[in-house]
């Protein structure tokens, strides 16, 4: 990574996460509200990453072709260039061809010649002279019909050796025009070469443009999910805070009741009736909560989903909503993708809290109960003591 590009990440990080959060100068639910915008940011972000990424791949799929486009051209200019090349050296085995066709009609001429010149050219002797002396007519035509098939003889070779000599010469003018073709066609594949050339090296430098683009997505959700733990960290402080003050407030209350309490601890001790009425949220998701208060003190027992007689983390909400004609999933694993996912700061009584390995039912004002350890049993608890992976709401 280049220091430029360094910088530019290391100024987001800062702006996205801001200055240091102070805890005394926001409550619970401005953090609440702050982090909902925080992870609408982050699965913004995130959304823009997969998208990016699909698009990417489209690229990257176009760049594979043009790929393959480019190697069968290159393997056709190879081809051609080495048709050209045998091309080349028939051309010139047809020159040389034709350099000696040419040179055995010249030798056949300049024979032809001679034997003219020897025969009707020497001295004073002549063709007629040649007839005149013949002895008889038997004589004169036998004379005559020799110096005809001398002649014919002649006139064969000569045309024989032409047409050898054209033949070559058709053959040179044909392998010209082969090879002109091919060079042509050579041209035209070097110019889709080069096209081609330019058309992957323009998909490259735009899936290198979405490659960054990725990574500055990322960087920012990645932001995003840091500033996120730090508000779930903060709207735990708060919260705690808040429960101290209100379990200060409780035990001036309730300071003559509060050695009667069960043996799973003071949190038995919650006024669950006024946490649940007091928060916002549907009649059937308080009637839910509110049924799920009456077992806090009740033992916590691995695999079990009895809520008298004992049960585990996603036992116990399980058999919560058995009870409302709701079927869940039987681990709290399975549990996450029960009913439709909410975000914690809308959170509503009756809703499922989902964390790495547990689950509990939220009953409002940032509280929880659930079948919390075997040394605790069934008990209220702060909604934040650990990171929330999800909200679920199973009832409208």
């Amino acid at each position: 990574m280049s220091i430029k590009r360094l910088l530019i990440t290391l100024i987001s990080l800062i702006m996205v996460l801001g200055m240091p959060l102070r805890v005394s100068a926001v409550t619970s639910s401005e953090v609440k509200k702050q982090k909902a915008e925080t992870e609408k940011a982050m699965n913004a972000a995130n959304s823009k990453a997969e998208a990016l990424e699909g698009e990417m791949e489209g690229i990257e799929d176009e760049i594979n072709e043009l790929d393959e486009q480019l190697v069968e051209v290159m393997a056709a200019v190879s081809m051609v260039e080495d048709e050209i090349h045998e091309i080349e050296e028939q051309i010139q085995i047809a020159m040389d061809d034709y350099d000696a066709a040419k040179a055995e009609e010249q030798r056949q001429y300049e024979e032809m010649k001679l034997r003219i010149k020897f025969m009707y050219e020497k001295g004073n002797y002549s063709y007629v002279q040649m007839l005149v002396e013949a002895k008889n007519l038997s004589d004169m035509v036998n004379k005559t019909d020799y110096i005809e098939k001398l002649y014919e003889y002649d006139r064969k070779m000569l045309l024989k050796y032409q047409a050898a000599k054209q033949a070559v010469a058709d053959a040179w003018a044909a392998l010209e025009e082969e090879q002109s073709e091919l060079q042509a066609s050579q041209h035209e594949l070097e110019e889709e070469q080069a096209a081609l050339d330019e058309l992957l090296a323009e998909k490259k430098a735009q899936a290198e443009d979405y490659e960054n683009q990725i990574t500055k997505a990322k960087q920012e959700a990645a932001a995003y999910k840091a500033k996120i733990k730090q508000q779930n960290a903060q709207i735990k402080q708060l919260e705690e805070e808040e429960e101290r003050k209100r379990q200060e407030e409780e035990a001036k209350k309730n300071a003559s009741s509060s050695s009667s309490s069960k043996k799973y601890g003071s949190a038995y001790n919650l006024d669950s009736v006024s946490v649940i009425n007091s928060s916002g949220g549907s009649a059937s998701g308080k009637e839910v909560a509110s049924y799920a208060c009456q077992f806090v003190g009740n033992p916590y027992v691995p695999g079990g989903t009895s809520l008298t007689n004992g049960a585990d983390c996603s036992g116990f909400t399980l058999a919560v909503y058995n009870h409302f004609g709701y079927s869940l999933p039987r681990s709290s694993t399975s549990q996450r993708s029960a009913g439709r996912e909410v975000s914690y700061a809308d959170a509503q009584p009756g809703d499922i809290i989902c964390y790495a390995g547990h689950v509990a039912i939220y009953i409002g004002g940032g509280r929880i109960v659930h079948a919390s350890t075997q040394a605790t049993g069934i008990k209220y608890g702060v909604a934040t003591y650990k990171p929330i992976i999800c909200v679920r709401r199973i009832v409208n």
